[in-house]
């Protein structure tokens, strides 16, 4: 066999082992061997290899219940500080990382801020000081890393590489990013826009999978994620869901796409800010805006509720186009001014008033807030969801994509 194709085989096994020891708990080797179905001496490389790294511990023995005489067996189980899998989510003016263990427990999480317009080189190094002064605050080690979810702004469209794989580009992105990920931690990576991965995060967090949503974030810009039959949906291009370049207001500013009047430009952070100050509140960050809305600004009521009234009107066109289960909207902006939703819900009901009420369309504020897409990410490495059905898989790690261009040299 290749390298790549021996690699591959050989992370099939060690998920396997690790699928076992997240089910049942500490096993000894026999009693692994017996449920994931390999050879003893193979089971033997793969625990050695998983002990090497960390992604497993020597919990016990089995003397406590073992019967008869002989030596007592090790018993294996999973390293509770062995992060499985990293999320990381790349906004506009902060990047997130979340954490995960093999039990898909998130154990270690943080951000970090840079100024808008940052150039990519800046932003990936503080992500990688961000994953590793978790390391080192937490505990957490990556030594039994399995694959590294990475949401970043911006439409996305695939692409093949050169080992045949199937990886994404972002067109506002350059070239490099998820190499300089895979290089640096030897590992598969998967890449999507990060208001995408919000949305499946979103759609995932209830004890049934909620088929049919529309997802909008208000952040330092404004975008959304749709969710159409139980599949998460790109779109032909990657511009499924960039409801935040939807047309609000035909006559208002120009925005950052070129376009004029964007809802980007009317209900973003900075658009919140920037509409209090030009009626006199003077006000500069989100603290700012807890602060006036904590006080009953009537301005700021004003703003925030002409803001949700117009993110109804374009969430109600989406809806009477879609006929979604649910409409979510996120973003740090809703936990301190609910009265986005609250508006942006009652110009929805209008929106949709011929459409029969017996079973109403859910209009909600997001379950999860800043960290919601690198939560994404990781559902989306773990692949525990049927909205991914159809996504690619995460691209190899250079080192196999090296060893699958040799092979075909």
């Amino acid at each position: 066999m290749t390298n790549g194709v021996r690699a591959l085989v050989r992370r099939t096994h060690e998920e396997r082992v690790l699928a076992a020891l997240r089910a049942h708990g500490a096993l000894s080797r026999s009693d692994l061997a017996t449920r994931v179905g390999l050879s003893r001496t193979t089971l033997s490389e793969i625990t050695a290899s998983l002990l090497q790294r960390g992604a497993i511990v020597v919990a016990d023995t089995d003397a406590a219940v073992r019967a008869g005489s002989g030596r007592p067996a090790e018993r294996l189980a999973l390293d509770p500080g062995a992060g499985q899998v990293i999320g990381v989510d790349f906004g506009h003016r902060r990047v997130h990382v979340a954490v995960a263990d093999a039990s898909h427990n998130v154990i270690a999480s943080g951000r970090d801020e840079y100024e808008n317009g940052t150039p990519w080189e800046t932003r990936l190094s503080t992500a990688f000081e961000l994953i590793e002064r978790l390391s080192r605050e937490t505990g957490v080690h990556y030594g039994a890393l399995q694959a590294i979810g990475i949401g970043v702004p911006g439409p996305y469209t695939g692409k093949t590489s050169d080992s045949g794989s199937v990886r994404w580009k972002n067109q506002l992105m350059p070239d490099g990013v998820d190499a300089a990920f895979a290089e640096r931690f030897d590992t598969p990576v998967f890449v999507d826009n990060n208001t995408r991965l919000a949305a499946l995060a979103e759609a995932s967090t209830r004890s049934d999978v909620v088929d049919n949503l529309i997802y909008l974030r208000l952040s330092d810009g404004v975008g959304g994620g749709l969710v159409v039959s139980g599949r998460l949906v790109s779109g032909t291009r990657g511009f499924a869901g960039e409801l935040g370049h939807v047309t609000a207001d035909p006559s208002g500013v120009t925005c950052r796409c070129g376009k004029r009047g964007c809802l980007e430009t009317v209900a973003s952070v900075p658009a919140l800010l920037a509409a209090c100050r030009e009626r006199g509140v003077l006000l500069e960050t989100l603290d700012d805006l807890a602060a006036a809305v904590e006080k009953g600004d009537p301005v700021v009521d004003v703003v925030l509720r002409e803001a949700g009234t117009a993110i109804g009107r374009v969430l109600g066109a989406a809806a009477m186009t879609l006929n979604p289960r649910e409409v979510v909207i996120g973003g740090e902006v809703i936990r301190i001014a609910p009265m986005i939703v609250e508006q942006a819900a009652a110009t929805i009901r209008y929106e949709l008033y011929p459409i029969p009420a017996e079973q109403p369309l859910v209009v909600r504020p997001a379950q999860l807030y800043d960290n919601d897409g690198a939560l994404g990410a990781i559902a989306a490495i773990f692949h525990q969801s049927p909205l991914l059905a159809g996504y690619p898989e995460p691209s190899a790690p250079v080192e196999q994509q090296q060893s699958q261009r040799s092979a075909h040299s």
